[in-house]
């Protein structure tokens, strides 16, 4: 057995599968699923990455990191998929940028792709303009509810907040200390109509989560929520 310590670089076994989502309006989107090796995942993050026009794609590094480690250490599948126009090391996706509008068929599609597959307890996990898409579009999908990384709430309205107070689903916010858009306080105050809004603050973060640290402080907030038999992770781990 080799001791592996857990650092930015490091990837995991894992079992990748790479495919094509087909929406609704006629767009194909580059997409792969990260999954355990020899054994059924627990749990699944189906992942709605930064904004393109920004840089954001599908290997935004939190998202790539999760997909590297969650499977082998959480037995979590990781969905990761480039929205309409996005590209990435993985290929384009057809379409262009709507601002966060027909995008709502990207999540759409990547959610019965994940329930026609039979992967289990869902959920999305929206980072920035991901976790506008999540707000806006996922209240009425088949997931346990939403993870949001860095809420910019810039296209999210109230009405939309207010939709999720009439399901069953948890929704949490995982807000940075530094916070370029929304800082902990701001976040209080915005999502205070939805009664079951869970907020996390991690000391030090900033909205790119950049740096080991708030990348493993994200990582455990992530797995306490949808795989709490794998929390913590582990810091070193032992590979054959």
């Amino acid at each position: 057995m080799t001791q592996v310590e857990i650092r930015s670089a490091v990837e995991l076994p894992v079992e990748r599968r790479a495919f094509t989502l087909d929406t609704v309006d006629g767009e194909q989107l580059v997409a792969e699923l990260a999954l355990p090796v020899g054994k059924p995942p627990r749990a699944t993050l189906i992942c709605l990455h930064p904004l393109p026009t920004h840089g954001g794609f599908m290997e935004s590094h939190v998202l790539r990191k999760a997909s590297n480690r969650l499977p082998f250490l959480a037995d979590v599948a990781v969905l990761r998929f480039n929205t309409r126009g996005t590209e990435s090391v993985q290929g384009k996706s057809t379409g262009s940028f709507d601002g966060g509008v027909s995008e709502r068929y990207d999540l759409e599609a990547a959610v019965s792709w994940a329930v026609a597959q039979g992967l289990p307890n869902r959920w999305l996990l929206g980072w920035s303009f991901g976790t506008e898409l999540s707000l806006k579009y996922g209240v009425d999908q088949d997931v346990a509810g939403a993870i949001l990384l860095s809420p910019p709430l810039h296209r999210a309205s109230q009405a939309d907040l207010e939709r999720w107070n009439h399901v069953d689903k948890r929704v949490i916010g995982i807000v940075p200390e530094f916070d370029d858009y929304l800082k902990p306080d701001e976040a209080v105050q915005g999502f205070a109509i939805m009664r079951r809004f869970e907020q996390i603050n991690i000391a030090g973060g900033k909205h790119l989560w950049v740096g080991e640290d708030q990348v493993t402080s994200v990582l455990n907030e992530i797995v306490k929520v949808v795989a709490p038999w794998a929390y913590p992770l582990p810091k070193v781990v032992e590979l054959p």
